[in-house]
């Protein structure tokens, strides 16, 4: 791309999660112009049209990457359109930028990526918890060895989702929103753990459905060793009260704390020195991030922006992008055959390559 071109970018989907995408590209409004958008529902899509300044709409995607021939696509539909819609953008020529979950299996956004082309496009999805300023500094100090080996780690997603919430059509059903909240709502921290840590190794898991009727798990538990060695439990939960997104590490010179609900500054990052080292000068860099930077879409779409000008492939895509699903992957067929699950196991043979649930009919065993 020209340097200094101001890149056109769309959004397919006008719901909730639109509105985040539009506030991101607003922050970069030196760098974007929002042309259109395309949504099935004519109410929804008039309301996104006019809050963005009364821009074009269309009910069909390939009419309007047709007539506006965007460089970038924010994908804000629900999870199972993102592998056809996904696939549209990148033959346009435009860039995708998918929101969560990816799509709905393993073998879904293996027919994303091998729709890309080198050099772009590409396609990106939506991991905003990795680029805050305070994930940043960690990964940093994780990098330089600064706070000692990772040992022993805790990742949470505890959340609460009522009745009302699952009576959207397609949420709680393996067809068309690919599992629970490992998939639709632990994905973040998930992504933001193996982010930090690095590559897993193993995973033990237990699933099931103790409160909604619906088809997918709503609580999930899980035992993870790292291939570092390191070793941790991550639960996610839509049956909490008490709501929290929180990340924990306890390495070998520091306890590194991350409490939170949708998003994080510096402040929320708690650093616990070991008794060996608190009197150190290096515990003070620990605390001291250069900046504070929230996570959010617009935080990630800096990164996103600058790979879509060099046509660099970008951050949370290709295989970056792949390892929390194939990790979601593994979590779910652990918890439905009882049987821990080793990183690389689920290929293209093996059932939970294809659906989630393996292909079981009911998707939780008791």
């Amino acid at each position: 791309m020209t340097a200094g071109k101001r890149f056109r970018v769309a959004v397919v989907g006008t719901g909730g999660i639109a509105a985040s995408h539009l506030n991101a590209y607003r922050a970069h409004a030196d760098e974007v112009e929002v042309v259109a958008a395309a949504d099935l529902d004519e109410g929804r899509l008039a309301d996104f049209r006019a809050e963005a300044g009364g821009i074009p709409g269309y009910r069909d995607l390939a009419e309007m990457l047709a007539d506006q021939r965007p460089d970038l696509v924010s994908i804000c539909t629900p999870p199972g359109l993102h592998v056809e819609q996904a696939r549209a953008v990148l033959g346009s020529g435009a860039w995708a930028w998918c929101e969560k979950p990816p799509c709905l299996s393993l073998a879904g956004y293996d027919e994303i990526v091998a729709a890309e082309s080198p050099g772009g496009p590409y396609a990106a999805f939506v991991f905003q918890q990795r680029f805050g300023s305070g994930a940043g500094h960690l990964r940093r100090l994780l990098a330089a060895g600064e706070l000692g080996r990772p040992l022993v780690a805790h990742c949470q997603t505890t959340w609460f989702r009522d009745a009302e919430y699952y009576a959207v059509p397609w949420r709680g059903k393996w067809a068309t929103e690919g599992g629970g909240p490992a998939m639709g709502h632990g994905i973040h921290q998930m992504d933001l753990l193996l982010h930090l840590l690095g590559d897993w190794a193993e995973v033990r898991a237990m699933a099931g459905r103790l409160v909604h009727d619906v088809e997918t798990e709503d609580v999930s538990t899980a035992l993870v060793r790292f291939a570092s060695g390191a070793l941790a439990t991550v639960v996610n939960s839509v049956l909490s009260p008490h709501e929290v997104s929180r990340i924990r590490l306890d390495c070998a010179d520091a306890t590194v704390e991350l409490t939170h609900l949708y998003g994080y500054r510096n402040d929320d990052f708690v650093y616990t020195p070991a008794p060996h080292v608190e009197d150190e000068p290096r515990v003070r860099a620990w605390r001291e991030p250069a900046t504070d930077e929230k996570s959010s879409h617009a935080a990630q779409l800096t990164n996103l922006l600058a790979d879509l000008r060099t046509g660099t492939r970008p951050e949370c895509g290709g295989a970056d992008g792949r390892r929390v699903l194939e990790f979601i992957a593994a979590l779910y067929k652990s918890a439905f055959t009882g049987l821990p699950v080793l990183a690389g196991e689920i290929t293209r043979d093996d059932p939970f390559y294809a659906r989630m649930h393996g292909g079981l009919k009911e998707g939780i065993v008791p």
